[in-house]
This record gives structure tokens, C-alpha cells and sequence, in this order.
């Protein structure tokens, strides 16, 4: 089953419920309602869960990147200081060391951006479901409210008299 048919059974569940009288409320059977909504979360999308991992893995990558950048500027350093009685190789060093930061920030930079774009298009996709859910649901109430009207109406008129 996929999270429509589920959602389609907790929709018919409600549909079906016992409706309150004079209310829109209806009686549902709880340990059912909760057993299909734990049924539901358990089909959710292992990507929902696999966005998060990337949110919180996300920092650790640019730290990451920032240590090795820091790695790389320490051993050109260590590498300039060796060299210091070479003048032109020491500016060659470190021109590389900065470009090499520079192209490592750049790159930390590009990779956070594909972090923020993969997540953003899963929770997008993750808002498009829990949009449809909350149509399910608010046709669903709608339909109980609807039957309830019509319960009121069909008492009310056998109250009245018929003209005759």
C-alpha cells in the first residue's frame, strides 16, 4: 500500500465514523486512526528522511572543506618558511596557497548550494504531499459536516406539520 491508499483508508474511516448529534463531530475509533496514521508515516519517503541526514551532514562537509583548506594554508607555510631565502619561490607559494583556499572555498561554497537546492526540492515535494493529505482530510470533514446538515434538516422536517 502507498500513503494514498492509507490515507484514503483514514478518509474512509472518518467518513464512516458514528456522527455526533446537533454537532459536526463524529466518534472515531482511536487505536484504528493512530494505527493508520503510524502506517502512513511509515511510508513516507525514505528521501524525507535522507534530506534531513543532508541538512545536518551539511555543516560537516564545509567544516570539512574549511579544515582542509586550513591543512593546505598551514603545510604552504611550513613550506614558505623552508623556502624564505628563495624569494621567488616563496611568492609562488603562496600565490598557490591562495588560490588553492580560494578554489576550496568555492568549492564549499557550490556544494552547500546543491545541499540547499537537493533539500529544498524534497521539502517542496514533501509539502505537495502533505498539501494533498490536507485536501483529503478537509473533504473528508467537509463531507461529515455535510451528512450532519442534512441529518438536522431531515429531524427538523418531520417535526413540521404538512399544510393540509
Amino acid at each position: 500500500m502507498d500513503v494514498h491508499d492509507k490515507l484514503d483508508e483514514l478518509a474512509a474511516l472518518v467518513e464512516e465514523a458514528k456522527a455526533m448529534p446537533f454537532s459536526a463531530s463524529c466518534v472515531v475509533n482511536r487505536a484504528e486512526a493512530l494505527r493508520l496514521v503510524e502506517d502512513i508515516r511509515g511510508l513516507l519517503p525514505d528521501s524525507l528522511r535522507h534530506a534531513d541526514l543532508l541538512l545536518s551532514d551539511r555543516e560537516a562537509i564545509v567544516e570539512e572543506g574549511r579544515e582542509e583548506a586550513d591543512r593546505l594554508l598551514a603545510a604552504a607555510q611550513q613550506e614558505q618558511a623552508r623556502l624564505v631565502s628563495e624569494h621567488e619561490v616563496y611568492r609562488t607559494a603562496v600565490s598557490e596557497a591562495e588560490d588553492l583556499r580560494a578554489d576550496v572555498d568555492a568549492e564549499c561554497a557550490r556544494m552547500r548550494r546543491e545541499v540547499d537546492d537537493y533539500v529544498d526540492a524534497k521539502l517542496a515535494n514533501f509539502e505537495v504531499a502533505l498539501n494533498k493529505t490536507l485536501a483529503a482530510v478537509e473533504r473528508g470533514r467537509d463531507r461529515i459536516r455535510g451528512r450532519a446538515a442534512y441529518d438536522e434538516l431531515a429531524t427538523h422536517d418531520d417535526a413540521t406539520p404538512l399544510p393540509g
